[in-house]
């Protein structure tokens, strides 16, 4: 008796396997405005050959399959041989040699992204376009859930072209992608790697392995994992070369993806699990009971055993261990694609995932917050056929998830969150010399908090983003970018109703919903308007022959910029409420490279930003200045690189800050990449002068240096 398929299925499997009709062979870019592409890690044209182009290159984020040359969208690359050999145990701290890209590190195991002086909630991060639904937008101590050691490539997107993937994303935009659920057949039906690597400065022992296997005529088994272990890291200066409490991170993952793959597209499923322990190194209870008295300050009790906000004063926290994080995260996801599904469309893309994560702030035995986030999230794009020389792209992209958290520092209340936004995005090639560009998103959000003993009231509010560009080619190879924007962002349910003892930022939070307790008083509640980013990027490049540059420079005025106001300070530690200021940004980013031949290139690169308040006084946290070189060296299967750079002392200080020094960077990587074989080693350097090192883009700036110079090797079989 011959099973019967199931009618939906049957009509997938129709779909995916009907021959393509004839299409173009490169769909237009729905990339928007932005500064000018860099590429670290970006696939490079062989510049030996000047008459040579660079090859295709696709940007997953922004669907670009078309020539890099013609996409005014910037963005960066790492991918292959330089992921693997570049890849540490965040992904802050992957993508920090990146031009314009630092990172906001908390010890050895969480490290945010910050673009062009920006970090979370303005800077997201994406898993194959589609949102991680972690916790790490509330706070720097809490890491970002993607396995660095399991990535297939990382893309960043910086300036305009964020808006695609919400109003919150002004700052930029990294999105990741891996291999948990397969997107073609794999060769001879079975393929994968085994990786393994150390390094000496936090005895890190790491190792990943995955594998795809075709199960059938059209499907495909795709397995993963990756385990890490990590003491705390050395460290010179106050340390000098010992190690540095509550930087050690261990960490494990699992995946387990099945796809069924056609000859137009694929669709599959996947389930992801992620374990994580790491210290919290900076954590201080000095400060637990100190609570605001109007725009005040208190740190000291009423009498009693407790304070006005129900903490017990009588500990005493100087002998404690260093507290700890226990994460979980499971995650569930579906994705697909199809190309030609019906008349007037070039393809469809589908995502849509359910998450489920929780981590544990633990304090001796004792689990003392827990914070949880459960959402769902989905996004379909529809890439449309030429009309009046237009191509492009329109999308719909839906989220609904639910953030709590509950013990000593719930600093927030229950929040059920939900967005819905709309969003397209045209290009026309005007002529062999002229490039347009142009993009629209509407977003609605709404945040109601659940439960709330303040009885704070709901926000809802929709904002509209908007975007143009053109690029001029005026003479060729040389190509004069222009891109302007106008990008609306709501506010974090964070910035909203935070009231509460944070104590990974050594501040006690006062969110902008008015309320009688609001920090200060209701002298200090005003009504909350949409931020407003109002972005010009200038660039100008040239990526074919032996010499190749980028240069781009960019101004960001922003209207009602929420930042954290500090109402009053005693000793490191502030009373802070979300409030609203114009703000501006400022910055450049550079980097030059020329071929000596075929087995020798300089190139010399840097950048910077300026970020301060239209009325006078900085932005905190943001990053010092950085320029350096780099010298590449291959013969037959070997290579190197030799690089160094210069981080200048920040002295562009809010008022709480403390200046942090500069220091000289000099890492060496040696290769071995033999040519059919399918495996390759390294062996990298980093710090090797050993400087001593304070990130000031880091909450804990000047109390946590990063790690001293550090020996690492890997070796990668892939088959």
């Amino acid at each position: 008796m011959t099973a019967r398929t199931h009618p939906v299925v049957a009509a997938i499997r129709r779909a995916l396997d009907r021959p393509l009709a004839p299409q173009r062979a490169a769909l237009a870019a729905p990339a928007l405005a932005s500064l000018c592409l860099f590429s670290h890690g970006v696939v490079a044209a062989d510049q030996s050959d000047a008459s040579q182009d660079i090859p295709t290159v696709i940007v997953s984020a922004l669907a670009i399959h078309e020539d890099a040359l013609n996409v005014a969208s910037s963005f960066s690359i790492l991918d292959g041989e330089d992921l693997f050999q570049r890849t540490q145990a965040t992904l802050g701290d992957t993508l920090n040699s990146l031009p314009g890209v630092h990172a906001d590190t908390f010890g050895g195991g969480s490290a945010r992204p910050v673009i062009r002086g920006q970090s979370a909630p303005r800077v997201k991060v994406l898993a194959d376009g589609g949102s991680l639904l972690d916790a790490s937008d509330i706070s720097p101590d809490h890491a970002t859930t993607v396995e660095p050691a399991l990535v297939r490539r990382i893309e960043v997107l910086r300036g305009p072209a964020t808006l695609l993937y919400g109003s919150g994303a002004v700052g930029g935009v990294v999105n990741v992608l891996d291999k948990r659920i397969p997107t073609a057949l794999p060769e001879n039906g079975f393929e994968g790697t085994l990786a393994v690597r150390g390094g000496s400065a936090a005895n890190e022992k790491a190792a990943a392995a995955e594998v795809s296997v075709q199960a059938g005529s059209n499907l495909v088994l795709h397995m993963e994992g990756a385990a890490r272990d990590a003491d705390d890291y050395r460290a010179p200066g106050l340390h000098d070369g010992r190690r540095v409490p509550g930087t050690f991170a261990d960490s494990g993952n699992a995946s387990l993806g099945l796809s069924w793959v056609g000859e137009r597209g694929y669709l599959g499923m996947a389930y992801s699990y992620r374990d994580d322990d790491y210290g919290l190194p900076g954590h201080s209870h000095e400060y637990e009971g100190c609570h605001p008295h109007g725009s005040s300050l208190h740190c000291g009790s009423h009498g009693g055993d407790e304070d006005h906000e129900g903490h017990d004063h009588d500990h005493e926290h100087e002998h404690e261990a260093v507290p700890t994080v226990s994460l979980l995260s499971k995650r569930i996801e579906l994705r697909g694609e199809l190309e030609a599904p019906f008349a007037g469309a070039e393809r469809i893309r589908l995502r849509a995932s359910r998450t489920d994560y929780r981590h544990h702030e633990i304090e001796g035995d004792e689990i003392a917050t827990t914070f949880t986030n459960e959402g769902y999230e989905g996004r379909v794009e529809v890439h449309h056929v030429e009309v009046a020389g237009w191509r492009g792209v329109a999308g719909l992209q839906w989220a609904d998830s639910e953030f709590a958290a509950i013990g000593a520092e719930a600093f927030m209340p229950r929040v059920a969150s939900e967005s819905l936004g709309v969003f397209v995005v045209e290009h026309l090639e005007l002529s062999d010399a002229w490039h347009l560009e142009a993009g629209a998103r509407h977003e609605w959000q709404r945040h109601k908090p659940l439960n709330d003993e303040r009885g704070r009231p709901k926000f809802s509010d929709s904002a509209t983003s908007l975007s143009a560009a053109a690029i001029w080619q005026f003479v060729p190879d040389y190509r004069l970018s222009l891109q302007l924007a106008r990008s609306e962002r709501l506010p974090h349910a964070q910035e909203l109703y935070a009231r509460g003892v944070h104590l990974a930022t050594n501040t006690f939070e006062c969110g902008m919903v008015a309320h009688p307790l609001t920090c200060g008083g209701a002298d200090n509640n005003a009504s909350i308007d949409t931020e407003t980013s109002n972005n010009v990027e200038l660039s100008l490049r040239k990526n074919v022959g032996d010499f190749t540059f980028s240069l781009g420079g960019f101004y960001n005025k922003v209207d009602n910029y929420i930042y954290a106001r500090t109402l009053d300070q005693h000793e490191d530690f502030r009373l802070i409420k979300y409030t609203q200021r114009d703000a501006k940004f400022k910055g450049i980013e550079a980097e030059a490279s020329y071929r000596f031949n075929t087995n020798l290139s300089a190139t010399l690169f840097g950048d910077y930003v300026r970020a301060e308040f239209e009325e006078g006084g900085n932005l905190p946290r943001i990053p010092a200045a950085r320029y350096g070189m780099r010298l590449d060296a291959t013969r037959d299967a070997i290579g190197a690189q030799l690089e160094y750079y210069r981080a200048t002392a920040q002295d562009d200080l809010a008022g709480y800050e403390v200046r942090t020094p500069g220091h000289d960077m000099l890492n060496l990587t040696l290769n071995f990449t033999p040519g059919t074989s399918g495996w390759s080693m390294f062996i990298r350097g980093n710090n090797l002068l050993d400087e001593e090192v304070w990130n000031h883009a880091s909450f804990l700036a000047r109390t946590v240096p990063l790690p001293g110079r550090n020996i690492s090797a890997g070796m990668r079989l892939s088959f």
